[in-house]
């Protein structure tokens, strides 16, 4: 892993791990890998896939997961370094409060390249987690103009009163979630249109209901930003999310074997 905040010296991605040979949802986690990589300015080398799962099969880590059914037991950084180098950081999976809360900080500034990218200079995100614990709340949301554009950890999901689920635009710095590809199909087949949109605070504010996503959190309910309490926790929303996410836990694991 490159020790630069150059964010162009590296593309990377925090994926699920079963502790042993398998990724949950590899071939997304690569394919945004990839698309990273571009808009970085440099291109992923051809084996990178089969580097990732030799390393991964490496790794000596402890088969006891902190974490119940509906989350992974286990997360891996995996990314490729603009000099074409392979690394892997894994790590315990964690628990999450039963509703979680949320501060809003300020956005990193990013050109549009870099913006919506998982790249070499991810600090500012990791200040904002660090300040969400200084205030004693679960995440930090990021801010720009009157708009929240993603989670220091995650994407946030709002119900709104016309019943779409309305996410953050990724041409307005927004990650595009793995986890929100995997359960967006399953959660309209259900009756919730997924639709991005600029999500002012009024429109956070009018929610019937949030929920945030992440590769390890899976789908939580979010039910306080900045001491305000946002819509009804755990509703229509968490529910479909998470049956989506479940059925997806237990079906999307991938070996080397599975992308050949």
């Amino acid at each position: 892993m490159s020790d630069d905040s150059d964010p162009h010296c590296e593309a990377w991605s925090t994926v699920a791990w079963d502790g042993k040979n398998h990724l949950l949802a590899a071939d997304l986690h690569f394919d945004r890998l990839e698309r990273h990589a571009i808009r970085l300015g440099f291109n992923m080398p051809e084996d990178y896939r089969e580097r990732i799962f030799k390393e991964l099969d490496m790794i000596e880590f402890s088969e006891t997961p902190l974490v119940g059914h509906h989350q992974p037991p286990y997360l891996v950084k995996v990314g490729v370094t603009k000099k074409g180098e392979v690394f892997l950081i894994p790590r315990f999976n964690q628990p999450w409060s039963h509703i979680l809360s949320a501060i809003t900080v300020s956005a990193p500034k990013w050109n549009d390249k870099i913006r919506g990218t998982k790249h070499g200079d991810w600090q500012p995100y990791l200040d904002a987690r660090d300040m969400a614990l200084e205030n004693k709340v679960d995440i930090s949301l990021l801010v720009e103009n009157d708009s929240i554009i993603d989670g220091d950890r995650c994407m946030p999901i709002l119900l709104d009163l016309d019943g779409f689920a309305y996410h953050p635009r990724v041409e307005e710095g927004a990650l595009d979630s793995i986890t929100l590809e995997q359960i967006k199909q399953g959660m309209e087949d259900a009756g919730i249109p997924v639709r991005p949109a600029r999500m002012t605070i009024s429109l956070v504010l009018r929610a019937k209901e949030m929920i945030v996503l992440g590769s390890g959190m899976g789908v939580q309910s979010l039910g306080i930003i900045d001491g305000r309490k946002i819509g009804e926790p755990r509703g229509k929303l968490y529910e479909t999310a998470m049956s989506c996410w479940l059925e997806k836990l237990s079906s999307s694991w991938q070996s080397i074997e599975d992308l050949s």
